[in-house]
């Protein structure tokens, strides 16, 4: 959910239309694609607060949990590309920011936050900070995280769910569902002979899927309705909203190798694929026209749903969407582009400006096109 809390407990955007020497129309014939996809992390790097740990910590309205997405893909990127440039920062965040934090007062560190989703952001960077380093620290806390999100599983509405806003108690969203699905069924094939965690996202998998949040085209509206009804709130299909339950769902089918949940994944990637609202010539794109109509949290979700795709595409016997994810990049690369290697948030260009979020999403998007 896009939440107005952001603007409250928040850190800054970044605008790099001064440092814009013209977009880049064509890709250099000496330019591989991991020079490619590693001078877009450069760029998001150049972002980075030594003292803070966070992406541009001094502005105005970059949110908190925005450095936990950069930190997943960054992590991501050093996991597809075997380059180990930026672990040092990477680590120094987890152990700066998993300090107690005055602005969340329903947690005690370790990223738990007054939100489910905010907490579920670090617990899947966390996730992937143990694949890529096999430091049990990283695992631990994403276990804590787990814990800390479960303990808000409402027993007494909606017959289920996660609710979202910790502090009120209030308000069953798609993203803090399906980041717990995710984390939950990863926790069960990442730690051996777990029965507890799979029971908790098959769980959390059946009453999401009976929920009415996903709509008649396959598509997932942002939550459902806040009175007794609990019914869609046919509110905005946000791009990340369809890519983090493919993420789930994979882990799902490689925890239980049923293969029914790549077919629900299926069905919602190609529901986006074939969306007028959500592709424009092929090319991905949020429910709103602009950078500032849709919020700054919301520059980052095209990234995040192409980093899930291509989990869904790698299990896939058809590489059905390979074409699609590289197009996509292709676009940005030539379109989005500016001659330092920011990019803007429409990926069919112009590029207009940089934010932490564009720049997370370039690099998400990058590494699943080049690196798999």
């Amino acid at each position: 959910m896009l939440s107005t809390r952001w603007t409250v407990f928040c850190f800054s955007l970044f605008s790099t239309a001064s440092a814009t020497s013209g977009v880049q129309s064509r890709r250099d014939a000496n330019t591989s694609q991991s020079d490619m996809v590693a001078a877009a992390v450069d760029a998001l790097m150049m972002l980075y607060d030594d003292a803070t740990g966070l992406w541009d910590p001094n502005g105005t309205t970059t949110s908190w949990w925005q450095s936990g997405v950069a930190l997943w893909a960054l992590s991501e990127y050093m996991i597809k590309s075997g380059s180990r440039d930026y672990l040092d920062q990477a680590e120094a965040t987890v152990d700066i920011q998993r300090a107690p934090l005055s602005w969340w007062p329903e947690g005690g560190g370790d990223f738990r936050a007054d939100s489910t989703d905010d907490t579920g952001w670090w617990a899947l960077a966390m996730l992937s900070m143990y694949e890529l380093t096999g430091n049990q620290t990283y695992l631990d806390i994403a276990i804590e995280d787990e814990e800390y999100m479960w303990s808000y599983w409402n027993t007494t509405t909606c017959g289920g769910g996660l609710i979202w806003n910790i502090p009120d108690l209030t308000y069953h969203n798609a993203i803090s569902n399906e980041l717990f699905l995710e984390i939950t069924a990863k926790l069960h094939n990442l730690i051996p002979d777990d029965t507890e965690y799979l029971d908790r996202a098959l769980k959390e998998w059946q009453w999401f899927s009976n929920s009415g949040m996903i709509n008649s085209q396959s598509l997932i509206n942002d939550g459902l309705t806040e009175d007794t009804a609990c019914v869609n709130n046919n509110m905005t299909t946000w791009t990340y909203n369809q890519g983090v339950i493919l993420g789930g769902l994979v882990e799902l089918f490689q925890a239980t190798g049923d293969s029914s949940y790549l077919d629900s994944a299926r069905a919602i990637a190609d529901a986006v694929a074939s969306s007028t609202l959500l592709v424009q010539d092929g090319v991905l794109t949020e429910p709103c026209s602009d950078e500032e109509q849709c919020e700054p949290n919301g520059t980052n979700f095209k990234g995040i749903f192409m980093r899930e795709l291509a989990k869904l595409n790698a299990v896939l016997d058809d590489d059905t969407y390979t074409d699609f994810i590289a197009e996509n990049a292709d676009s940005a690369y030539a379109n989005a582009r500016n001659g330092t290697d920011f990019y803007g948030f429409l990926w069919m260009g112009p590029f207009d400006a940089a934010t932490v979020g564009t720049q997370e999403a370039a690099v998400h998007l990058l590494t699943a096109a080049y690196l798999g």
